[in-house]
């Protein structure tokens, strides 16, 4: 989700110049803690209970880096970034990692001094209506009222599909998803507009979900993934590598109730190099043999965390979709660990 605001691009870049001339790496050892840059509060991918104990698919990506890192899954801190502010937050070198629903585009990649890691979630642009609106497609939207986020790709893709469709529409502008949600419910908008995983997040912190609407256009493409600071290729291939092995991991079989197993008796020689009992993978990447079988075990599998997060036995209710593994028909795909 998201094209960032057109403030400071050099500036930004400049930031991430600085801030990574340090490895991170040993930033994050000598601290003793990840610092992650994650959406303030997205049911299902970053959101903090009543004690402030975050949980979510993005979280879990967090917390996977970490135990990879130092050993505890538990030694992060998270920090809550707006559309805004977040690449301004990485690039200064205040989080260590950005996960926050962010789409992999173009500009960011080449002109913000950001890497983006991989995508861990396929995901794309879509509306939600109330039921008792009648509307059952984006296309009978014209002249319609649409809440939409600044700072984000959306704003834009938005403009692209209701001129490409000869529309008309009135944007109300909003700073966050909370906003969006709480002008939404008053009707200050016809429909919110957002990534669609965003709306199924949203609609299920909902009193009454069930009245409400996503549409079944899909009108971007929206991959969306943890992003690090240029000039630390170090730093982006532990975020990117953790991000594999959750992948590949599912791919193989190998989950937290397996791996102990798997790691002893394995013939697979992709799952030995995965869980470093052959290979030497981590000296390659300044880290210990164990480093990803650590991830799998804090976190579980790519599978095991988007059940638990955001599947469809969750109050959020994605299916797989593009999600899924290569071999199931989706767009999974982790190289190979040799």
């Amino acid at each position: 989700m998201n094209r960032t605001v057109f403030l400071s691009t050099l500036s930004i870049a400049a930031l991430a110049a600085v801030a990574a001339s340090a490895a991170t790496l040993d930033d994050v050892k000598s601290r003793g803690e990840l610092v992650c840059g994650v959406n303030p509060g997205l049911t299902g991918f970053a959101a903090p209970d009543a004690q402030g104990n975050w949980s979510g698919f993005d979280i879990s990506l967090c917390r996977a880096v970490a135990a990879a890192v130092l050993g505890d899954g538990n030694k992060v801190r998270f920090v809550p970034t707006t559309a805004e502010t977040r690449f301004t937050a990485l690039a200064s070198g205040e989080v260590d990692i950005l996960a926050r629903n962010s789409t992999w585009t173009f500009s960011r990649d080449t002109d913000l001094g950001l890497d983006f890691a991989g995508v861990n979630y396929y995901d794309g642009q879509g509306f939600m209506v109330k039921q008792d609106l009648g509307v059952t497609s984006a296309k009978e939207l014209d002249g319609a009222t649409i809440c939409i986020q600044t700072g984000t790709t959306t704003e834009m893709n938005l403009a692209d599909y209701f001129a490409s469709n000869n529309m008309s529409y009135t944007p109300v502008a909003i700073q966050s998803n909370a906003e969006g949600e709480q002008q939404y419910l008053a009707g200050a908008c016809d429909a919110y507009t957002t990534d669609v995983s965003g709306l199924a997040a949203t609609r299920a912190a909902f009193a009454s979900p069930n009245d409400h609407i996503i549409l079944p256009e899909i009108i971007s493409k929206e991959p969306l993934g943890p992003a690090t600071r240029q000039g630390d290729s170090q730093w982006t291939d532990i975020v990117r590598w953790t991000l594999n092995a959750l992948v590949a991991a599912e791919e193989y079989g190998v989950t937290s109730a397996n791996i102990e197993e798997l790691a002893a008796s394995s013939e697979n020689p992709e799952v030995r190099r995965l869980l470093g009992t052959e290979g030497g993978l981590g000296e390659m990447i300044g880290l210990d043999a164990e480093w990803a079988k650590r991830a799998i075990s804090t976190t579980g599998n790519y599978g095991e965390i988007f059940s638990a997060t955001v599947g469809e036995s969750t109050p959020i209710g994605l299916a797989r979709g593009l999600n899924a593994q290569w071999t199931q028909g989706g767009l999974l795909y982790a190289p190979p660990f040799r």
